[in-house]
């Protein structure tokens, strides 16, 4: 199975669109990487952690084989940064 094909699977588990999973994974992972890393929610470092998560995503995504990159795929990739770190940059 595919990225790409979990990533849909999840949001058919779930009932959840892609923009939502983006939200809730980004504050599960932030949540997680503060308890592992013994660091408060307010600390740097988990927030860098679910940005670099999120940087790996969209590249993953981006790096398709496919013959074009699209504008779209672009404007979709940052509105997924949009929605991944709005909450945990809170």
């Amino acid at each position: 199975m595919s990225w790409i094909d979990f990533k849909l699977y999840l949001t058919q588990v779930t009932n959840l669109s892609q923009d939502a999973l983006h939200i809730y994974g980004a504050v599960l992972i932030q949540l997680a990487a503060a308890l592992l890393l013994r660091r408060s929610l307010a600390s740097f470092l988990p927030w860098f952690v679910v940005l670099l998560l999120l940087l790996v995503n969209e590249a993953v995504d981006l790096w398709l084989p496919r013959e074009v990159l699209g504008e779209w795929q672009v404007l979709a990739a940052l509105q997924d940064l949009w929605n991944t770190m709005a909450l945990p940059t809170l």
